[in-house]
């Protein structure tokens, strides 16, 4: 995202390692600026990839607790137990697997800041506790009733809108209004189009480094279709894209072939069908995808689809758990024996599968 000369004392400038000096990242910087000398919690906004780590991370460098710690929380990436864990620690004993005291990520970030990425996935019953956090400075480790008190900055994101999932009953309006206090909205890449030449001639910098290689030149050609694109997976999704250009080059140019077809707008490419990779857009065309392979009298239809989804969903967890089911069955949130009724029936406990049939 953003940077222009280091001496700027213009509020709005661009911040250290961020790309970008378009009107709408000027907006940022300043609103980043000023809260950072605060104690107020911020709220980041905007799309998956749009940089909302590198703006929590500028507030914390800006703020006087800079040399303090900076911990980051994905709050999509945990069950509810297990992040229950994660954020608050947890004493010896006060769950299965608990064998030994563990300090909590609040606990961690005492003095400095705790950044809470995707918020808008937590439980209405973690939720209560992060009001807690956020409202007395105060906790309980998870199985102990020893009350923990921190001083910890809160920077919370989400990719949805907050004030909607309250509306709807999806998180609790306390705390969203708690967390609040001063909202920054990371805008998408298509509304700051301007940014895009400078992002590119930093990713290719950086690629060029990392891989000893020199694509210095952009083809015209190339740059137009990257500024034409609709970038629904932001930032992220141009450095990827310039990194297997610089991987893929034969020689000192990124040209117009070196993009991927979905950029150079070829229309012929499957992937097209994906252009939004967010997890709704994404349910909305697996279940289109597998009715289309339907015919009107099928009755099969929960199995074609719903069956298909959760036997990969166990698959892939079956993979990161190491095949561990009790561990697994952990994850998924489900009982142990279900889960090896599911992997029978699924046939994940074949060699070919990648799964093995350990229990723990």
């Amino acid at each position: 995202m953003a940077y222009t000369a280091a001496n700027s004392s213009s509020a709005d400038a661009p911040l250290p390692g961020i790309i970008g000096a378009s009107s709408a990242m000027r907006a940022v910087y300043g609103i980043t600026r000023q809260v950072s000398t605060s104690r107020a919690s911020v709220l980041l906004l905007g799309e998956t990839g749009s940089g909302k780590e590198l703006i929590a991370r500028a507030i914390h460098e800006l703020s006087d607790r800079k040399r303090r710690p900076f911990v980051r929380v994905n709050c999509g990436a945990l069950s509810e137990n297990l992040l229950e864990s994660e954020l608050f620690g947890h004493v010896r004993g006060s769950f299965t697997g608990a064998i030994d005291n563990r300090t909590g990520r609040f606990e961690a970030a005492h003095t400095g800041t705790i950044f809470l990425d995707e918020i808008n996935s937590t439980t209405p019953l973690l939720q209560v506790k992060l009001l807690r956090v956020l409202q007395e400075q105060e906790f309980e480790r998870v199985g102990d009733t020893q009350t923990v008190r921190v001083d910890t900055r809160v920077v919370a994101a989400s990719n949805r809108d907050l004030q909607e999932e309250a509306a709807e009953g999806r998180f609790r309006e306390d705390l969203y209004y708690r967390l609040n206090v001063v909202p920054i909205y990371l805008p998408p890449l298509r509304e700051r189009r301007e940014d895009i030449p400078s992002l590119v001639t930093h990713f290719l910098n950086v690629y060029n480094e990392e891989n000893d290689r020199y694509v210095v030149h952009i083809d015209p050609r190339a740059m137009e279709a990257l500024q034409e694109y609709h970038w629904p997976g932001n930032v992220r999704e141009l450095q990827n894209y310039v990194e297997r250009a610089v991987v893929m080059a034969t020689g000192d140019e990124l040209t117009h072939e070196l993009l991927p077809a979905v950029v150079r707008g070829d229309n012929g490419t499957p992937t097209r069908a994906f252009r939004k990779y967010d997890f709704d857009s994404l349910a909305v065309q697996l279940v289109h995808e597998g009715l289309s392979t339907a015919d009107d009298e099928s009755t099969d239809l929960h199995s074609r689809v719903v069956d298909r989804v959760e036997k990969e969903v166990i698959a892939q967890v079956l993979s990161q758990c190491d095949g561990i089911q009790i561990k697994a069955a952990q994850r998924l949130g489900i009982n142990r024996n279900t889960l090896h009724k599911k992997i029978k029936d699924y046939g994940l406990d074949s060699g070919e599968n990648g799964a093995s049939d350990k229990a723990g």
